[in-house]
């Protein structure tokens, strides 16, 4: 039997050279978490969520989202919403406040990001400027 994925884990152990953060760096709200939940469990690619923003993109900046096995040395955890979100150093400059949410609509669903630090966003919300 399947856990329940509305139901958190128990958080993934932290290794050294990772710093605990807060919900001020990046926070994700409750669907956003129950969704992460349920891809760790479905796909089993490791218990983190990656979120990193690298060039490219119709504005110059794009997030990226990925599962990982574990930590790098070096990064953030931000634990929220249940789960165990990983940012990597650069990456928090341009992320601090971000709320990420999650809706299931046909159209218009996915993961949605709120970052107050963008000074501009495509109309699809995934590339932004600073």
């Amino acid at each position: 039997m399947s856990p329940d994925p509305s139901i958190p884990a128990a958080p993934p152990p932290v290794s050294q050279g990772v710093r605990e953060g807060n919900e001020g760096l990046v926070c994700l709200t409750e669907p956003a978490g129950a969704k992460v939940r349920a891809l760790i469990e479905r796909d089993r690619q490791g218990d983190f969520l990656r979120v990193a923003i690298t060039g490219g993109g119709c504005n110059g900046l794009s997030y990226k989202l990925r599962f990982t096995p574990e930590p790098k040395r070096g990064d953030i955890l931000v634990r929220t919403a249940g789960a165990a979100v990983l940012v990597d150093v650069r990456t928090a400059l341009y992320l601090k406040g971000t709320r990420i949410d999650y809706s299931d609509r046909m159209i218009g669903g996915g993961f949605k990001f709120t970052n107050p630090n963008a000074k501009a966003s495509c109309s699809c919300g995934e590339s932004f400027n600073v």
